[in-house]
This record gives C-alpha cells, sequence and structure tokens, in this order.
C-alpha cells in the first residue's frame, strides 16, 4: 500500500521544547512518500507471456503476493491468456527479468519492438526494464507504446500513471484515473484499491477533495487494509480537521492495532490539540512497541515536560539521547528541560556544547544567560545576553535579563541601554521602570531616577510590595522636599 516515510521522520522541529510548550502549537512533522513512487522498485504488469507464471524472488510485490506498504509500486507481470506466441527474444528476455538481469534483457526487448511495434506487451516489459536500469524518460516512452497499442490494460496503465507522477510529468491522473476503470489480470478488488490509492496521492495537492473520495474507494475495496484510512487521516491532518482525522487513525489502528503510523498519527492531533494526557498515552504504547524509536521518546519526553512531570521527561530524551547521541534537536530540548526543571548546571552544561557547535544562535546564548542568571553567575550571563542581542536585535525577554545582570553588575548604563532597546519594541512594565529608575539613583541621575519610581507605582498597583515599598522611600530621599 501507500508506502510511508520511517516514524524517524515525524518530528517537531528542531529545539522546539520551550517554544512548544509556550503554546506554539507545532505538530509532529508527518510525511507521506508519493504512493511508493520513491521506492525505486520496478514490479511487472499484464500482458501475455508464459514467462510470467513465476514472479523473481526479488522486493517486487505483484497483487498476487501484495503486501502493505507497495501501493504505489509498478505492476508486475502477471499471466493471462495468450493471444499470440510470443517471440524468441521476448521469451528470453522474460527469463533474464526473472533473474533481474535488465541489461541482457534490453537488446532482445529493444528488437522485439522493432520487428513489432504494435507488440504492447514487449513494450511493457522494456517499460519495466528501463526503469529497472533507472532510465526513467526510456521507461516512460516504453510504457506510452503499450499503452497506445492497447488501451484497456490495467497494469500498463497503472504503470506509466505512477512513472508520470514520479517524474513530476502532466498526465499521471489521466492514465491512474483509467486505472481505476480497467480490470487487474489478477486479485481485481486489490488491484484497483491500488490504483485508487495512487491516484488519491496524486490529487492531494490539488484536489484534495478528489483525492479523499478516492481514498474512501480504496478503502471499500480493501475494508481490513488500513492504509486509505492512514492516508486520509495524513491528508485531513494537513487540512486542519483533526476531528476527522483522529477518526481515520482510529480505524487504522481498528485494522492495525500495532500500527506505528496510527499510533503517530493520533499522537500528533492529541498534541497539536494540547491534549497532553491522551497524547502521552498513545506515545508511551509506540514506545511499548518500538522501544529504540528516538522519535517517539522525544516526543513523549516533551508531552511529559507539557505535563510537568519533569523527571519522567527527563528520563525519556535521556534514553533518547543514548539511541541517537548525534541528535542535536534531542540535545536541545534535553537542554530545554532542564532549564525548565531548574537544573540550571545541566542546562549550563549542555547549553555550552551547543554553543561549541553553534557559535552564532542566538537562542541558545539567551537560555545560557538565563542558567547563568539562575545561578547568580552575573558576568557570565551579561556576557551571554549582550551575544543574543547582538546576533538577533529584537529578542525581547534577552534586553530585560541583560538589564538585570547589567544591574547585579553594577553597569549601570548597560542596564539603562537595554532597557531603552527593548522600550522600542515593546512597552515598558512595572519592572522595567523600576530597573531603569534603580540604574538612574545609582548613577545620581536624581531626576529620571524620580520620573521612573513614579512611573512604576502608577502601574504596579500593589503587585511588587517590596520595590514600591523602595521606590516609595528613595523618592522620599531624592525629591526636593517641598
Amino acid at each position: 500500500m501507500v508506502q510511508r516515510v520511517p516514524m524517524g521522520g515525524r518530528r517537531l522541529a528542531a529545539g522546539a521544547l520551550l517554544a512548544w510548550l509556550a503554546g506554539s502549537g507545532l505538530s509532529w512533522a508527518q510525511t507521506t512518500s508519493p504512493a511508493g513512487l520513491d521506492s525505486g522498485q520496478t514490479n511487472r504488469g499484464s500482458g501475455n507471456s508464459s514467462a510470467a507464471s513465476s514472479l523473481p524472488s526479488s522486493g517486487n510485490s505483484s497483487p498476487s503476493n501484495h503486501k502493505s506498504g507497495t501501493t504505489g509500486q509498478i505492476a508486475h507481470h502477471i499471466k493471462v491468456a495468450e493471444e499470440v506466441a510470443p517471440s524468441p527474444e521476448l521469451t528470453k528476455a522474460e527469463a533474464l527479468i526473472q533473474k533481474q538481469d535488465y541489461a541482457a534483457a534490453e537488446p532482445l526487448l529493444r528488437k522485439a519492438v522493432g520487428d513489432d511495434p504494435a507488440n504492447y506487451e514487449a513494450w511493457f516489459d522494456l517499460g519495466f526494464v528501463e526503469n529497472g536500469l533507472g532510465k526513467l524518460d526510456e521507461s516512460i516512452a516504453a510504457y506510452r507504446k503499450s499503452v497506445a497499442s492497447k488501451p484497456d490494460v490495467f497494469e500498463s496503465n497503472l504503470n506509466l500513471g505512477l512513472q508520470l507522477a514520479k517524474s513530476g510529468q502532466p498526465g499521471a491522473e489521466q492514465f491512474l484515473r483509467a486505472a481505476t476503470a480497467l480490470k487487474p489480470t489478477s486479485h481485481v478488488d486489490e488491484g484497483r484499491a491500488r490504483a485508487w490509492l495512487s491516484l488519491a496521492h496524486v490529487l492531494e495537492t490539488t484536489k484534495p477533495d478528489d483525492a479523499m473520495a478516492a481514498y474512501k474507494h480504496a478503502a471499500e475495496l480493501q475494508p481490513k487494509d488500513p492504509e486509505a484510512h492512514l492516508a486520509m487521516g495524513l491528508l485531513l491532518e494537513k487540512q486542519g480537521n483533526l476531528l476527522d482525522a483522529e477518526h481515520e487513525y482510529k480505524q487504522a489502528l481498528m485494522l492495525d492495532p500495532t500500527s506505528s503510523d496510527a499510533l503517530t498519527g493520533l499522537a500528533n492531533v492529541y498534541m497539536h490539540d494540547r491534549r497532553f494526557p491522551e497524547a502521552e498515552a498513545v506515545l508511551r504504547k509506540l514506545v511499548a512497541t518500538n522501544p529504540n524509536d528516538v522519535a517517539a521518546r522525544i516526543q513523549l519526553g516533551r508531552v511529559l515536560a507539557a505535563e510537568g512531570k519533569n523527571d519522567e521527561a527527563m528520563a525519556e530524551l535521556q534514553t533518547a539521547q543514548k539511541l541517537d547521541a548525534a541528535d542535536a534537536s534531542l540535545q536541545r530540548d534535553l537542554a530545554d528541560l532542564y532549564l525548565l526543571a531548574k537544573k540550571y548546571d545541566h542546562a549550563e552544561s549542555a547549553y555550552r556544547a551547543l554553543l561549541a557547535v553553534n557559535p552564532n544562535d542566538a537562542a541558545l546564548h539567551e537560555n545560557l544567560g538565563k542558567a547563568l542568571l539562575e545561578q547568580k553567575k552575573f558576568v557570565d550571563a551579561q556576557r551571554e545576553f549582550v551575544a543574543a542581542v547582538k546576533l538577533k536585535p529584537d529578542m525581547v525577554l534577552a534586553y530585560g535579563d541583560l538589564a538585570f545582570a547589567a544591574s547585579e553588575n553594577k553597569d549601570y548604563p548597560l542596564a539603562i541601554q537595554a532597557l531603552d532597546a527593548r522600550a522600542k519594541i515593546m512597552p515598558d512594565e512595572p519592572i522595567t521602570y523600576f530597573l531603569r529608575a534603580s540604574a538612574y539613583d545609582h548613577l545620581k541621575d536624581f531626576k529620571r531616577a524620580s520620573a521612573n519610581y513614579h512611573l512604576f507605582l502608577n502601574a504596579a498597583n500593589g503587585k511588587y510590595p517590596e520595590q514600591e515599598w523602595q521606590a516609595k522611600h528613595r523618592l522620599i530621599a531624592i525629591e526636593p522636599k517641598k
């Protein structure tokens, strides 16, 4: 059926833990390859040949041994009643194809079509062989000749449509639609379902409603196969229709309770809706089924962190790191989680390691600064915040943290500079008025200090009792007596 990118291909954006937990609504990236068109596998379809009575023991599957995950593969050659006895060249070519000796089969088939340009079966076999040799354009040309010679063959229309889709050429829809109306040589319902699935995938981008209808046809033809439900779930998820996507993923899961893709789809929906307990339950099933699945463990760690289960979240991410120590996004997630869990020394080490590889990453400098600030390493923290805002001058939070660190370091001019830069991006708030007032106060610029203390008191409204007490007493000290 439809080929899918492995679980490892479905990931949140690297380093997105803090942003995601803050409510970004990012979803676990899920992709589906074009109905197997990137597989490079070539299967052979209908035609009349006694040499096709047994299939090669290769990775190519026919309708008779078709498994989930192979819908888009080119159809194998299936033996049907012969209209005309095959030529010697075609018979020899068939035998070589069974041995996957495509290079030797190619000249024989070229001779066969040269001797009989209307031989749709020889053209079909040549299309298969050219594909096996990596000659996509030649393969398409041969399949076109096969369809032109005999337009009512299911397998040749299917293969031509798949090859056109694979190459991004126009016309794929035309031939795949033709295939859905034709009768496969063998396993009729399964073959037609393959055609509908392949057509649906081609239509997803340009005609999503038609694609959904095609997927439904496939589901009706193969009611015990989860592939159409998975594909519909993914399409609905991309469209933002999460309720219906959830239904389709659950349908797929009923048909295959161990389906990693169905579990992944459900987890994606639940995470997008911030239904964290449900996402946790699904991801735990996924991890139990695939204990070495790094991506699933990362997502489980993120969900646990969102639920405030920081120790469990760290355990999952640390396990994932043991499985894939080179995953930079995982290292970043762990660093973010250490920061969230207030394990500031661990966070410091993790961010320093990441910055050694990514010295121009402003967010890493900012987060390292936060970890240092919490450890009262104000000089080092100030250095990191300065680096962050130099790399990314619109980092509002970094300016505020820089002002605080600079104040602690008694670098009051820098504190004022940081607060003024912040005010150009976001309006001042009570605490920034207080920090600016305090800085001016220390610099003995009592006029500006007084003005900012008043602004602070007007905005504070009793929310900062300690600072309000300080501001009132400093105003008594620095303002002229009336």
